[in-house]
C-alpha cells in the first residue's frame, strides 16, 4: 500500500454521491451568488489595511469569497507554526502555506456576518505585523 491511498473515498460510493447531491441541491436552492458578492466586499474592506504593512505584505488579493495575503517572505515549517498560534490567539483559525495568508469564510453559511469578515482581517493585520 501506498501512501494517501483514496481510491476508495471517490470511487462513486453511493453515500457519498447521494450527500454531495443533496449539498449541491443546498447551494442552488440558497442565494449564494449574493452572498458571495457579500463576502468579497467584507474581504476587500477588512483586508485592504493589510497592504499598508509594505515591508512585510507583497500583495493584498480577493476574489469572491477567497482573501490572500502574500507576504514579501515565505515563512519555513516553525514560522507558520508561530503564525498560526498567533491567529488561534486572536480567536481566528486559518492556515498560512509559505507566503500565503488566506481565507475563505463560509459563505453558504446564513450567520456569517461583516464582524465575522472583520474579525478575520484584524487578526491577520495584527500578525502580518509582527513579522
Amino acid at each position: 500500500g501506498g501512501v494517501f491511498m483514496h481510491g476508495p473515498t471517490f470511487m462513486a460510493n453511493p453515500l457519498a454521491c447521494s450527500v454531495s447531491l443533496a449539498s449541491v441541491n443546498l447551494l442552488m436552492q440558497s442565494p449564494w451568488q449574493a452572498r458571495v458578492r457579500n463576502v468579497e466586499r467584507s474581504l476587500i474592506e477588512h483586508l485592504s489595511p493589510l497592504a499598508k504593512l509594505g515591508s512585510t505584505v507583497k500583495e493584498v488579493r480577493v476574489l469572491g469569497a477567497i482573501g490572500v495575503c502574500e507576504m514579501q517572505e515565505g515563512l519555513d515549517r516553525d514560522g507558520m507554526a508561530m503564525v498560526q498560534r498567533q491567529l488561534v490567539e486572536e480567536g481566528v483559525w486559518l492556515r498560512p502555506f509559505g507566503k500565503l495568508l488566506y481565507t475563505m469564510p463560509p459563505f453558504n453559511c446564513e450567520e456569517l456576518e461583516d464582524e465575522h469578515v472583520r474579525r478575520i482581517g484584524e487578526a491577520m493585520y495584527n500578525v502580518a505585523s509582527k513579522l
